[in-house]
């Protein structure tokens, strides 16, 4: 049977009242008596609960997501999987909100992030590129006592942030080995796409294509990215005069999040010889085109999962406990039309 506070109490020889106090990090406290409370906890092998614990104390989590205020059918997926969230975690008084943010002004991004109170939210996941700016508000922000988590894009986890999203190097790479295996007996070129190589997964996935087709595969040569900034008529407009000037293509790869609109404007371009196309993310437009054959392959990560995950962190954060980190792993899935 599992020790109680009750048992932590006897054991140490205090009140209940002031295990509890130590327990919740309160002052008040001498130090040997907070000495005695956890070497009672130690002995007992006492596990406290904090889910129940936050629920006799009605202690609620407020979460805020930042995400981008321009987007398409992934973020759309990002918001309804967020909502998703709020009645999984109801029950363990956890709200989730969202706020749309210029991802490409990472002045106003900072200008958010230091416009928050811990009244206002425990924990912040922050969808938007690497910048100084956002990096020294994230720092303010947990300065205030708000924990603050990069969500999909931009910095990876290190010292004080964590980062929920998939390793995009390895994306890439897994991309260019599909890539590689589906051209193994063709030559020619393949065309990238991105809506801005700024952001840091799509650069770490271009890396790891980059590094997966020069050292294996001499028939085919990478051109350089192009970046669409997510405008339909910039985005026909470029690969149309990239199709003037390389008629050979042998594959496209788009690395961005969003691929329906450059997907659109391939499909239409390649009328004849379709080129082998990898996209990324699994959204209703990407999975038709992988059923109807206009996508060859899609390397996709569980939007839900990263959703519950970033919640997970926070709460783990904000009670000052551990996670589990293969819980929180997010893992990269290749999807092809046979197992859609």
């Amino acid at each position: 049977m599992r020790p109680t506070t009750k048992d932590l109490a006897i054991e140490a020889g205090v009140s209940l009242a002031t295990v509890d106090r130590v327990l919740n990090n309160r002052p008040g406290v001498r130090e040997d008596t907070v000495l005695k409370v956890n070497q009672a906890i130690q002995k007992l092998g006492f596990i406290r609960n904090v889910v129940a614990a936050n629920l006799a104390r009605g202690k609620s989590y407020r979460f805020l997501f930042l995400l981008p205020r321009t987007g398409d059918q992934f973020r759309a997926g990002l918001v309804e999987r967020i909502h998703e969230a709020n009645q999984i975690f109801a029950a363990e008084m956890i709200h989730a909100d969202v706020m749309h943010i210029h991802e490409s002004d990472p002045h106003q991004i900072a200008n958010a992030l230091g416009s928050l109170e811990l009244e206002q939210a425990d924990g912040v996941a922050i969808m938007a590129p690497e910048s100084p700016q956002v990096r020294d508000a994230k720092a303010r922000l947990v300065e205030k006592g708000i924990d603050a988590i990069s969500f999909i894009a931009g910095q990876m986890a290190s010292g004080r942030h964590d980062f929920v999203g998939i390793d995009n190097h390895a994306a890439g790479a897994t991309a260019g080995r599909l890539m590689g295996r589906f051209l193994k007996h063709s030559e020619g070129a393949i065309l990238v796409i991105a809506e801005t190589m700024l952001a840091r997964d799509s650069l770490e996935r271009r890396l790891g294509f980059d590094e997966i087709i020069n050292a294996d595969y001499p028939n085919l040569a990478v051109l350089p990215s192009l970046e669409t900034y997510g405008d339909a008529e910039r985005t026909a407009r470029i690969i149309h005069n990239s199709l003037l000037s390389q008629p050979n293509i042998a594959g496209v790869y788009i690395v961005s999040s969003e691929a329906r609109v450059p997907l659109e404007v391939v499909t239409k371009a390649f009328t004849k010889e379709k080129p082998v196309i990898i996209a990324h993310e699994r959204t209703p437009f990407t999975e038709a085109a992988l059923r109807s054959h206009h996508v060859d392959a899609l390397i996709t990560q569980d939007p839900g999962h990263l959703v519950r995950s970033a919640i997970r962190i926070l709460r783990a954060r904000k009670d000052r406990r551990e996670i589990l980190a293969s819980q929180e792993k997010i893992r990269i899935e290749v999807l092809i039309k046979e197992n859609l």
